[in-house]
């Protein structure tokens, strides 16, 4: 049994399958490095998600004007800090453990941020 075997070189095939052009002059002319920049991610939004939302939310958004930024934050701090303190007083008097009571402040941000007040 004899075989025959025919070589046809790429740049033989590749250059008569796009119109008689020349492979070697094609590939000089094909950058081999791409430079591509980094893909653009949108930044984080740092904020409240019902923002302008809620029940008091009108109410804290013109004290928040009146009082003024910086102070508004101060006073929102202090009372978010003593609220803190209640819940831990009140886990502390039923005997809840850190993790209750980490769930319990957790809640009342969550339910804060639905009635408006970390508008």
């Amino acid at each position: 049994m004899a075989t025959t075997t025919t070589s046809i070189s790429a740049t033989t095939s590749f250059s008569s399958s796009i119109g008689g052009e020349d492979y070697g002059i094609l590939a000089r002319k094909v950058p081999m490095n791409v430079r591509m920049g980094k893909p653009v991610r949108s930044r984080p939004m740092m904020g409240n998600v019902n923002d302008g939302k809620g029940l008091f939310a009108p109410i804290v958004v013109v004290t928040r004007n009146i009082v003024g930024k910086k102070r508004f934050n101060q006073l929102r701090g202090k009372a978010i800090a003593l609220h803190s303190q209640v819940i831990t007083e009140f886990c502390k008097s039923i005997g809840a453990d850190q993790k209750q009571r980490q769930g319990l402040i957790r809640l009342a941000k969550k339910n804060g941020e639905r009635l408006g007040f970390l508008a």
